[in-house]
């Protein structure tokens, strides 16, 4: 079956299609990819091999614009959509998955006015704007937040839980900012680096590129030992080595925290759309999971209260509550709709 995989910007959108390409290509699919010369599509998948051929289109955001330049966006996707529906035609393909992101509408669209099947997976306990533009038009919509989810979890790479153990006693914590880095959590490090070291606690953390030489000068002033990282590509390693983790709560990083076992502590990009970040760690303290705190509050000593906890009832549940296999379990069960679909339109012939 021939699957168009598109959506992106951002790197939890383009983690998911990358779960998605691979379970494809491993069940014995070729699955294309129609995403955006803006953000990040390009620098995740301009050379990767498992898909059969790579487009990036013209088309930027149009929520956060105004004016004219709300204007050219609309413009952006419009002819992008004329170029997605020749592209869908060109490799034949027989249904589409969405990501969500900006890039994603062009393809999505043209998907419907193919008359085709399109499927969306939401990363965020908050529905983007175009995903819940486009849900009453899709065949299957899954949100791990959502309980009428058909299928439940969410697309995590194996390596995270290859890696994944019980926690009990904290004796490692891993501080993560994501790819650009959190000076709140950034500093949160800091502040408590010096208690951390006499408790005979290690510290892991990246810190982002732009404040990395910051981070580790205040290191060595405080003559604090730790294992720092600008960014790394070894995430589900250095997960493995810690008890506890200070996190941002994009939907990616805290389900593969949630793969690994990893209980954490939220704090949550402050910006993000819709305060979607919020609303992912909420989901996880109301399943009583792990902890949220926002920027403002006092989070050197929330983080002390949390060290003398035992951590296993929290890391177990963690585990129960992760689904292995979900990307597949997606291709899959979009490979067995559009079969009956076709089924459906042999019979009628």
């Amino acid at each position: 079956m021939k699957f168009c995989i598109t959506g992106g910007g951002t790197g939890g959108h383009l983690m998911i299609a990358e779960a998605l390409v691979e379970a494809a290509v491993n069940d014995g699919h070729e699955a294309i990819f129609i995403g955006s010369m803006s953000g990040q599509d390009r620098k995740y998948f301009e050379s990767h091999s498992l898909f059969s051929h790579v487009y990036f289109l013209e088309t930027t955001g149009v929520v956060n614009q105004k004016g004219f330049g709300k204007l050219k966006a609309l413009w952006l996707v419009f002819r992008a959509f004329f170029e997605s529906r020749k592209i869908l035609k060109k490799h034949n393909i027989e249904a589409t998955y969405s990501v969500g992101g900006f890039s994603a509408a062009p393809a999505s669209i043209a998907t419907l006015s193919r008359f085709m099947p399109l499927f969306i997976h939401e990363q965020n306990a908050v529905e983007g704007r175009l995903n819940s533009l486009l849900k009453p038009f899709s065949k299957r919509f899954i949100s791990a937040y959502d309980k009428n989810s058909p299928i439940k979890g969410y697309p995590v790479k194996d390596e995270f839980f290859k890696t994944a153990r019980a926690r009990s006693e904290i004796k490692t914590i891993i501080f993560l900012g994501g790819s650009q880095g959190a000076k709140a959590i950034n500093d949160l490090a800091l502040s408590v680096a010096k208690e951390l070291q006499e408790l005979s606690i290690k510290i892991i953390h990246q810190a982002g590129e732009r404040d990395f030489e910051r981070v580790k000068k205040e290191y060595e002033e405080l003559q604090v030992e730790a294992e720092l990282y600008s960014f790394t590509k070894e995430m589900s390693y250095l997960m493995s080595k810690a008890d506890l983790a200070i996190s941002r709560s994009g939907a990616s990083t805290l389900w593969e925290l949630c793969a690994n076992g990893l209980p954490a502590l939220f704090v949550p990009f402050p910006h993000a759309a819709s305060d979607h970040q919020y609303h992912n760690a909420k989901f996880i303290v109301e399943n009583d999971l792990g902890w949220c705190k926002r920027e403002d509050e006092d989070l050197k000593s929330i983080l002390i209260s949390i060290l003398p906890q035992n951590l296993e009832s929290k890391s177990r549940a963690l585990l129960d509550r992760s689904s292995r296999d979900v990307a597949k379990k997606m291709i899959q069960d979009a490979v067995e709709i559009v079969n009956k679909k076709s089924g459906i339109f042999n019979k009628i012939k």
